[in-house]
């Protein structure tokens, strides 16, 4: 077991573990930790706590201090300076005359290199550009390319319902989703419909995937054959969400539909079973 604390460095996004080398820090605080990119200033999402050894990157940075009045003096500071180096950058990508969006600017804690992160539909030869800014801000320049989906992350909005973005409020990493998650939720395949801002499709579909897979499990499908308390029919809908599914029976002269929950309904044939077609038969006589 090793004891480990959970640093978090931008308002969403992936907790990290740290050596709290020795010192108790509480849930919250801002503290400065070694990382890759230099010191870097975070806030403590998880305090001091003993995890098991498998679920440890090693090696395990260490954290250098619980952030003092300064060190949250110069993180306002370097905000600031963002803000500032944001227009000089727009107008020195517009100068070079190259096809990438700029997203955000981020200063390393010690002042020692700004990264810009952009946007572009292929590569970019920035080198021109890296060393004009250079010559501006006399640091080190650090330009990445990210995703849409990062993109929309950091800039934040509003969803189609009406709420902020979830990858800009609680979700800490993006997973994968596909197309089979919207047919199984009963969607539209509509891609204007099941897509985000971000233009890829929504997030929300697959952390509500586990729910739906577990309601597909108990719930039967569409085209089975069903007994039922008027008699034997084809399942014609099925509604996950509310535990509901439409019966369709077939009669000589009308065809008649009837709505149960999906306990009280006994499955006879799963559609694609050897013998459905006989008992489908049955159950139009």
């Amino acid at each position: 077991m090793t004891e480990i604390i959970g640093v978090r460095f931008r308002q969403v996004g992936k907790v990290y573990y740290f050596d709290p080398a020795g010192q108790k820090v509480p849930k919250g605080s801002g503290v400065l930790v070694e990382t890759a990119r230099g010191v870097e200033m975070g806030e403590c999402t998880l305090p001091n706590k003993l995890v098991e050894d498998k679920d440890i990157v090693q090696p395990l940075k260490k954290l250098v201090r619980v952030a003092t009045f300064e060190d949250v003096a110069t993180l306002e500071r370097n905000a600031r300076l963002e803000k500032e180096a944001v227009p000089i950058a727009e107008e020195k990508i517009a100068k070079h005359n190259l096809d990438m969006k700029l997203v955000d600017v981020e200063y390393a804690f010690d002042g020692s290199k700004i990264m810009f992160y952009f946007t572009a539909d292929g590569r970019i030869d920035f080198r021109d550009l890296v060393k004009d800014l250079a010559s501006v801000f006399r640091t080190r320049i650090d330009l990445r390319q990210i995703g849409v989906r990062d993109e929309t992350k950091m800039l934040g909005g509003l969803g189609r319902c009406g709420r902020p973005l979830c990858c800009s409020t609680f979700l800490d990493d993006f997973q994968p989703v596909s197309i089979k998650m919207a047919k199984e939720q009963n969607l539209s395949l509509n891609p204007v419909k099941i897509s985000g801002t971000c233009g890829r499709l929504m997030c929300c579909l697959k952390y509500e995937q586990a729910a739906y897979e577990e309601l597909i499990k108990s719930t039967p499908k569409v085209d089975s054959v069903v007994s039922t308390s008027h008699g034997q029919g084809v399942i014609s809908s099925v509604n996950l969400l509310r535990g509901l599914v439409t019966v369709r029976y077939d009669g000589q002269s009308e065809v008649s539909h009837k709505t149960f929950p999906k306990g009280e309904v006994k499955v006879i044939r799963q559609p694609g079973s050897s013998g459905q077609d006989k008992a489908g038969k049955k159950a139009e006589e």
